[in-house]
């Protein structure tokens, strides 16, 4: 998993590619990055999952707590982009029930503007 930061406006997202799981490498974590978001003051994150082929239980967790993080101090997370076979993976883990997922990045930026 390779993951690149970058700002638009008020918004922080982070462009995921590869696979969100547990790995044997020391990575840091999808967790980690964005509570360093969180702790410089940013609270609005998009996780663009365009790129993204695969997700393991680790994998929702670490986006449920990604989550829970930005929502406890304010923010928002929402996701874009994401495949149909994700997507159903979010369905089954009722992650669709609590977190905003946009077809396109641009709705999803547009998104934060309205809260």
């Amino acid at each position: 998993m390779e993951i690149h930061a970058r700002e638009k406006d008020d918004v922080v997202i982070f462009d995921i590619e590869g696979e969100i799981r547990r790995s044997d490498v020391t990575d840091v974590t999808l967790h980690q990055l964005v509570k360093d978001q969180l702790d410089v003051g940013k609270r609005n994150i998009l996780l663009n999952f365009k790129s993204v082929e695969f997700i393991d239980s680790f994998g929702v967790g670490e986006i449920l707590a990604s989550y829970i993080s930005t929502h406890n101090l304010g923010g928002k997370l929402k996701i874009a982009k994401i495949s149909k076979k994700l997507y159903l993976v979010f369905q089954v883990t009722m992650l669709t029930k609590v977190l905003e997922i946009f077809d396109e990045e641009e709705l999803a930026l547009n998104s934060f503007m309205g809260d």
